[in-house]
């Protein structure tokens, strides 16, 4: 049992001496191939856990700063790629997020007018119309919410929306729009 230990003390302490006669000259190498500080302490990190794992491959004597250099490239074509992905990622998803934003903007001014016209109705109006509209419950559910018969929440859904047509001038948005997502508009109620 302790010959296993003291292989594994031998091991740390060749690793220990490999890093401090190294560590330097690769971090250099990093520093002088990369942009920025951070990602040269990135190469070499994993170039000297690459280091740690196949410790006892690693060349001893004039070749082992060679040996390190080559696995700090490699490292180092590794992080490009990574870096490459990310911001190919970043880029599409800017892409996206520009045109999904664009088209929100006509959006954004309507959602500002029915939040103002809202608040210019009675708190009842109000309640019945955001569980309807933001929240997207039927009139059974709103019924259910405010512990009213479902016969009571229609007449009074259907007023509210009334009113709030008259204070926009238009229709006012679909069922289930919270006030921070797009609001469309949408046809008149047909009477019944």
């Amino acid at each position: 049992m302790r010959d296993i230990a003291d292989l594994g003390a031998a091991r740390e302490d060749d690793f220990r001496r490999l890093y401090a006669a190294h560590f330097d000259a690769v971090l250099g190498f990093a520093l002088r191939r990369t942009d920025r500080p951070e990602d040269a302490a990135d190469v070499t990190a994993d170039t000297f856990l690459v280091a740690w794992r196949r410790l006892a491959h690693v060349p001893r004597g004039d070749g082992t700063r060679p040996w390190l250099y080559g696995v700090a490239r490699r490292t180092l074509a590794n992080h490009r790629r990574g870096e490459g992905r990310r911001t190919a990622l970043g880029e599409r998803l800017r892409g996206q997020l520009a045109h999904a934003v664009a088209d929100l903007a006509d959006e954004a001014v309507h959602r500002a007018d029915v939040t103002a016209a809202m608040k210019r109705l009675s708190a009842r109006d109000e309640e019945v119309l955001q569980l309807h509209l933001w929240e997207g419950l039927a009139p059974r559910e709103i019924a259910e919410v405010l512990g009213l018969p479902a016969t009571v929440v229609r007449p009074r859904l259907s007023r509210a929306r009334s009113r709030l047509r008259a204070l926009l001038g238009n229709d006012p948005p679909g069922a289930g729009h919270l006030p921070s997502e797009p609001v469309p508009s949408i046809p008149k109620e047909s009477p019944r």
